[in-house]
Formats: structure tokens, sequence, C-alpha cells
């Protein structure tokens, strides 16, 4: 099999020269392909069946002990000028680093099949996805990437037509191309590369997920972010959730979280029993990537490109996220988690004990968690229980909401609204979270995540905050933009908030302010919610802790703003002025509130 696209099998051609492969295998997709190469992997020991009884048709991999998680320090944006890719990516010159990773490539497929995957990145008649082809000498990547994307003839057809429209115009075909091996696995020879300019990612030496499932954050947000700059549009880090209301009234809310911030668990939120008794579902587009493109009504419709999940299993369980659990029992690949003595996959958070680790040695709690703390599991979106079929709309879904939150103990209120689009872009690029001791030896530090981008946007950050602002047009109907923070502690140092299911009081505020249905009262930092704004029924929390979670403190702020100066400042002259100046506006109404500020939220 081969492509009716020549410049497609070109590329095929010119990559299996240099690598030298066996064998070559065009994917189609087909249900007889996975089988087979799940069979082949199971014959092999890259796959290890899971209890048949328990987990149909779920599989266990265990990746090289030194393949565990992305690399960021060995992940380059390769762009003619370096100020192109910022001071937020690594960068390497385009022609030395394809020297440099080809080096590596030349032969690396000898005694291996070369996979060429066809895949679309969102359904397939949408005119918001995009396509590509990873080559791979891993099957369990073509496996990993037939449950994570519209993989196989469909998309190569699309690719086709595409690319044949492209060459009527004059113009090149714009699939992505992306090359992938495994190697030898060496933590020294490994490389990500990505060169928006050429649509193109070059990956060598790891199995891991985000680096070798290149439809993944490769392409569906480095490359993306840098399409979606020049055709328009917005490749995000974000959740999409739907949230309807007793009376049949779906809102569509988009969300960016740094890690660690519950992201998946927002994405699968169950309502806490009297909402669900009073009608309201909550319905998952996706949890984790979101394209953005205004319609001809003036609001944004988003798609998830994505057509899985690729989860953290450590932490999910029945009490943090029951639809995720749900999700994984049967058609899942997990990878690098244990297993218990009749064969079930296992982390840390669920009941039972495990044999064996993920290294699979014998469980030892003197060699560390039995699951890998970057543990995974690979499944199907559609195998959620709160899957909405809305996923599948070529259009996308209307967002009514954008949301920002980090992982700040003080200072930051459970939510607010930001004033206007450009005060929320200056919002969403102050994000972030404060580290723990466990993770960095210093408590407090805070570690700034614009728009939860900083791993993965393919271009300098001061040009990614302009093409935000970009989207303020006369004729445009924005989305509201708010921010959240379910980690707020008091002076005991517990959580405020009880969040999880709970999350969904303050979603239905945010509902509430995009229709004009709730009231709010203003501060220098935005709208806050009044404590009668929020329902805050049967939650059992106390005046003082009400006030404590909508508290603004007017001096941690002003030092909150001028710590955001100097962060915008660190991006040099690309920072765009409209954003210094909402910045410097913020910062004068503060001055100008002196202390006044502290209890008018809470009041």
């Amino acid at each position: 099999m081969a492509s009716q696209l020549e410049a497609l099998n070109r590329w095929v051609d010119d990559v299996a020269r240099l690598t030298r492969p066996d064998h070559i295998h065009w994917c189609d997709g087909s249900d007889a392909e996975y089988q087979t190469l799940l069979e082949r992997m199971q014959q092999d020991g890259t796959l290890i069946p899971l209890n048949p009884d328990t987990h149909p048709n779920a599989w266990l991999h265990r990746s090289h002990p030194s393949d565990v998680a992305r690399v960021e320090h060995l992940t380059l944006v390769c762009t003619k000028h370096q100020e192109d890719a910022g001071p937020n990516n690594h960068w390497m010159e385009p022609g030395e680093a394809h020297a440099k990773i080809d080096a590596l490539f030349d032969g690396c497929m000898q005694g291996r099949t070369l996979y060429v995957v066809p895949y679309c990145m969102g359904p397939i008649d949408s005119p918001i996805s995009r396509c590509g082809v990873e080559i791979t000498d891993s099957p369990y990547v073509v496996a990993n990437m037939r449950i994570m994307t519209r993989m196989g003839a469909a998309a190569l057809a699309r690719i086709e037509r595409e690319g044949t429209a492209a060459l009527a115009r004059g113009e090149q075909p714009t699939f992505v191309k992306g090359l992938h091996s495994i190697g030898e696995l060496d933590p020294e020879r490994r490389f990500i590369m990505h060169f928006p300019e050429e649509l193109t990612i070059k990956s060598y030496g790891s199995g891991y997920g985000g680096n070798a499932l290149l439809g993944k954050k490769c392409h569906a947000l480095r490359i993306g972010s840098f399409q979606a700059r020049q055709e328009g549009w917005l490749a995000e880090h974000m959740l999409i959730v739907g949230i309807e209301n007793p009376q049949g009234e779906t809102h569509y809310i988009a969300a960016a979280f740094p890690s660690a911030c519950g992201k998946t668990n927002l994405a699968m939120l169950i309502p806490p029993q009297g909402y669900r008794e009073a009608g309201w579902k909550v319905w998952t587009i996706g949890d984790d990537i979101c394209w953005m493109k205004p319609g001809a009504d003036g609001r944004l419709y988003a798609i998830n490109p994505e057509a899985g999940f690729f989860g953290v299993a450590p932490g999910t369980s029945n009490d943090t996220n029951p639809n995720a659990l749900a999700s994984i029992q049967r058609d899942t690949i997990f990878t690098n988690v244990a297993v218990t003595a009749d064969n079930q996959p296992w982390w840390e958070g669920l009941p039972g004990k495990p044999v064996t680790d993920w290294q699979g040695r014998p469980y030892d709690p003197a060699n560390g968690p039995a699951a890998h703390p970057n543990s995974r599991f690979t499944v199907s979106a559609r195998q959620a229980p709160s899957w909405s079929p809305r996923a599948e709309d070529a259009q996308g879904v209307p967002i009514s909401a954008i949301v920002f939150g980090g992982r700040r103990p003080s200072l930051i209120p459970l939510v607010f609204e930001a004033r206007d689009w450009a005060h929320g872009v200056l919002v969403g690029a102050a994000m972030g979270s404060e580290t723990t001791a466990a993770a960095t030896g210093a408590v407090g530090v805070l570690r700034r995540d614009s728009m939860a981008m900083k791993p993965f946007c393919g271009y300098n950050y001061g040009d990614y905050f302009a093409h935000w602002l970009s989207f303020d047009r006369p004729d445009a109907k924005l989305p509201k933009i708010f921010h959240v923070n379910w980690f707020r502690k008091g002076a005991d140092g517990k959580f405020l908030w009880p969040g999880y299911g709970e999350n969904l009081r303050v979603l239905e505020w945010i509902i509430g302010r995009c229709d004009g249905t709730v009231g709010a009262t203003e501060t220098p930092i935005g709208y806050l919610p009044r404590k009668d704004d929020i329902n805050l029924a049967g939650l059992g929390l106390g005046d003082r802790s009400v006030d404590e979670l909508l508290d603004v403190d007017a001096d941690g702020w002003r030092a909150e703003i001028e710590d955001i100066g100097r962060y915008l400042d660190s991006f040099g002259a690309r920072t765009p002025a409209r954003l210094r100046e909402e910045q410097r506006r913020v910062a004068a109404e503060l001055e100008k509130a002196g202390s006044s500020v502290r209890k008018v939220a809470a009041g």
C-alpha cells in the first residue's frame, strides 16, 4: 500500500533510505490491524495481558526505567531566528538540528518494521481539524495513536484530498510530518525536535507518550500553536466540558490549568447529589487539548483534537474521578502501573495490594512507589460515562467561558471574572502554581505557566500573548474569562474549599455571569461573587472560611501585580504594549484602592 499523494510517498521513501527498515507497513486503522499489533506485542513481551475477567482486552506496558516522562531540556523548537522560538523554548538552528538528529536516525530501523501512521487531529470532517503522518518503528506507539487520534484510511483520504487541492493551487501539502524512532532508548541520545516553519517533528530515543505519540503535545500544541497563529485560531492546553442545567441548556467551558491542578477531574466532574437530583449534568468533550476557531457568528468554537485520554493513573480513584475509573475497566493500555496478585492494574489511591511494581519486580516499599508517579492509561474517550456526542461535532461547540487556574495556597480568591478580553489575557499570562517542599526543597516558590502552555507553546510567548489579544475585534462575541483557585488554605493549613464535584457550584456562578443572571462585586482584580451569589448550601462552610475564600488582600496583590510586570518584562520587546498597559492599569487601581479593597468582595 502507498499513497495517491506523491509528496507523501517521496517522504516515506526518503525516510526508509535513511533508517533502513526490514519492512514498511502503511496503517489502515482497522480492528484487524489493531488486534494483530496487540498479538505481536504480547508475543515479544512489549504488552502483558491483564486479568480478562476484571479488565477485558486491557494490557500492561513497562517502559525502560529511564524513559518515563517528557524531557523538556531535550525538547527543541528549531526556527530560523532564535527570537521566534523565544525564551520560553530551547532553540537550535534548523540545519544543525537536522544534521544532529538525522545522524541518529541513520540505519536505526534495521531489523524493525517502519509503520506509516496517517492521522487526523479532530473529527475527520471538521474544518478545524488538521492532519499529520507519523513514521515510527514502535508498534506500541501505533497502538496508542489508534486510540488517541482518528488514525488510518479515513485520515489518509483527507490528507490526499487536501494535498491534491494544495498542489492545484500551486502550494505544498500541509500535513505535519513526524518521524520517530525509539533508537536505543539511551537518555544521552534523545531529542524531540520541532521545526514549525517546516511543519515537521523529529523524535529519537524515547518511547514515552509525550515524546513518541507525535500527534499529542508535539503536533496538537507545539506545531499546532504555530499553525494557529498563522491561520487565526488557538491551539490550547485546555479541557472542554459541557455543563447542562435543569432547563436542558448546555454551556461549554474551556479551562487551562498547570499540572497537578485537577484538569481531568474537572473534565469528568460528577455533580453533587443535590445538583444531580435537580437535573444538572456534566458532559466531557476533552481533558487536555482544545482547538478554538472564530465562527461566522463571532463566537469561538472548539474541538478536542484527540480521540482518547492519556491520563495519569496514580490518584485516579472512585473518590477523585469515578468517571475516569469507569472508563478504564476494559480496552485500555496501561503503562508503568503495578499489578495485584490476580493480575489487575494497581496504583497508589486504589484499594487492594500490589505484588509486582512498575518495573516488574516483587513489590517492596523500600524501592519507592509501586506504580510510577507518571504511570498512564490510554483509552478511547467514548468509554467515559460522561462522554458527549458533541465531541464529534464537525463545527465544534460554542465556548461560553474560558477559565484559568493554578495551585495557590494564599492570595488568589476562589473565583474572579476578568473585566474584559485584554484583562483576561493578562490573567491567563500571569497564572501559575506554588511549589511544595517535596517538589523543590523550597515552600511557596511561584512558577508562572502562562495559559498552562509554558512547555508547549511552539513560538515566542510575547507573540503568543499578542495573538490572544488579536481576537478582540469589534465583530467578536468572545467568551468571558475567569480565574479559579481550588487550593486556597486557611490559617490551619487545610484547604478552605472542598473541591472535586463541589466545583460545579463555582461553574454555576460562572455560567450565570455569562448569561447575566447573577451578581458580582467589582474590585481592582476583577469581578468577584458575593457570599449570596454562589450556592454554598450544605457545605458547612463558616462565614470566616467564605470570607477567606473571597478575600482580596490589597498589599499582597500589589506585590503580585509588580511580580507579574517583571514576568512580562522577561519576554522583552515582543511582549505586547497592550498587555503592559493592562498590568499598569491593575497596579494603578490597586494603589488607588489603598487597603479598602481587602474585604469588599466578601461583603
